[in-house]
Formats: structure tokens, C-alpha cells, sequence
């Protein structure tokens, strides 16, 4: 029997339709009606006027971020040394950087929170510095693999070429080496920044009582208060969309790097 590309994508459309279209409508239908049903916008309005919502979006942005320049600074020096390295076995070692990410979540998180407690003590005292430590520990695999992946796929004719227009190895790197891997880190910034802002299980596992969107979203569902909840997540994500054609746009720009001489 014979399938054309029409019928092999019909299972792929009922997914579509049944996971995303349909609890989309659901989402925007309770984040645009009030306890009556009605249509409203005072969901939207009440997120901008709440200083508590925007305190928390405010706190994730901030986790996010600082969460996303360790792991940049922590993930492309390794990348970089693993890529350029002759080790015949690199990709033994990059799965090393992977096994953890096979270990369940909570039992990582757990001996993480164990270390942290025999070297501080007291786990309130940091709070937002033990988070930033828990979703680096929990999200550098991600930012190390497509840095990894976009340096060792370089064409090193470039180096030789860019070296011999006089520049020397430093100047190489940030001229040619850097450039060229930015789509790499993107992806990586992309893989890591979003998911630092809903992330709550690291700060509820870590002691932190503060608030950040995900757990925000949660507490909004457990009171039963679905049209806030939703508004809250239509916010989110439609942030998370800006910023990914953000990310895009900077993948797909011209990161050549420009001139060596």
C-alpha cells in the first residue's frame, strides 16, 4: 500500500491539533474570560499593574540571565578546549558531560542541595546564589554540546587562511573562531535561558521561597484561579517567542567575522 507526504503527515496534524492547538485555545479562552465567562481584558491588565507578577518576572529574568553568562563562561572554554583538542576519544569525554543529564532530576538536585549544605550550612542564607548554582548544575550539558557541536564542525582552512594574513592565534579566534561559533552559543543561550525562567523544582528543592514564573503559574492553578494562571502563561510565552526569533535572527545573521586585516 502506498503512502503520498499528504497521508505520512496526517498523524503528525492530530498531534499538533489534540497537544498544542487545542490546549492553546484553552489557554487563551480562560486567560480572556473572567469567573463568568465573559470576555475581559483585566487578566492582562491586572499582570502589568501587580507589582507581585512583575516582581517575579523581574527575579526570573534575573536568574535566568546570570544562570545563562556562568554557563557560557563555564561551557565555551571546555567546548573550545575539547574541540581543538587531538584527544582520539573526544566523544567519550563529552558523554561524560552527558551521563548526568541521565541520572534523574531529583536525585541530582538532592546531592547538590547536600554539598551545598556541608560547605554553607544553611541554605537560606544564598538563596538566589544557590539557585543560580542549581540551574547551572542542572543546564550546562546544554550550553556545552551546541558550542561543542559548532566549533568542531569549523573548517580549520579558515585559521590557516586568516593566519596567513598575519594574525596571529589570538586574533584568529576572535576574528574567525568566535564569529563562527555564535549560532552555537545561541542555541545554547536559547536552551538554557528559557527554561532557567520556570524551572521552580530548583528553588523549591534548594530552599528558595522566592517566586519565579513557573511557580507563579503553579500557585495560580492550585488556588483554582485558571484565567490568572493563563494570562501569566500567554505572557510567558509569548516572551519565550520573542525572544527565540531573537536567537534566530542572531543564528542566521552573518557571523563570518568579518575582515583579518
Amino acid at each position: 500500500m502506498r503512502f503520498s507526504r499528504k497521508n505520512l503527515g496526517i498523524p503528525y496534524a492530530v498531534f499538533l491539533l489534540l497537544f498544542v492547538l487545542m490546549p492553546l485555545a484553552v489557554l487563551f479562552y480562560y486567560a480572556f474570560t473572567n469567573g463568568s465567562g465573559q470576555f475581559t481584558l483585566m487578566n492582562f491588565i491586572g499582570f502589568f499593574t501587580n507589582p507581585n507578577t512583575l516582581g517575579t518576572l523581574v527575579y526570573s529574568f534575573a536568574v535566568a540571565f546570570v544562570t545563562t553568562v556562568v554557563c557560557v563562561l563555564l561551557a565555551y572554554p571546555l567546548a573550545y578546549i575539547l574541540a581543538s583538542s587531538k584527544i582520539r576519544a573526544k566523544s567519550a569525554v563529552v558523554m561524560l558531560f552527558v551521563l548526568p543529564m541521565w541520572i534523574n532530576f531529583s536525585l541530582r538536585i538532592t546531592a547538590l542541595k547536600e554539598v551545598l549544605i556541608f560547605i554553607e550550612g544553611n541554605l537560606a542564607m544564598y538563596p538566589f546564589t544557590n539557585t543560580v548554582i542549581g540551574m547551572t548544575y542542572d543546564f550546562l550539558p546544554f550550553m556545552i554540546l551546541p558550542i561543542y557541536t559548532s566549533i568542531s564542525r569549523l573548517d580549520h582552512s579558515l585559521l590557516e587562511a586568516a593566519q596567513d594574513l598575519g594574525a596571529n592565534e589570538r586574533e584568529a579566534f576572535f576574528k574567525v573562531t568566535l564569529p563562527l561559533s555564535m549560532p552555537g552559543v545561541m542555541s545554547g543561550v536559547s536552551m538554557v535561558f528559557l527554561p532557567a525562567m520556570t524551572n521552580y523544582v530548583v528553588l523549591d528543592m534548594l530552599y528558595n521561597s522566592t517566586y519565579i514564573m513557573g511557580s507563579l503559574i503553579g500557585s495560580y492553578f492550585a488556588a483554582y484561579y485558571w484565567h490568572g494562571g493563563s494570562m501569566i502563561a500567554l505572557i510567558l510565552l509569548l516572551i519565550i517567542c520573542i525572544f527565540t526569533l531573537l536567537t534566530d535572527s542572531d543564528e542566521t545573521g552573518d557571523v563570518r567575522g568579518g575582515t583579518i586585516l
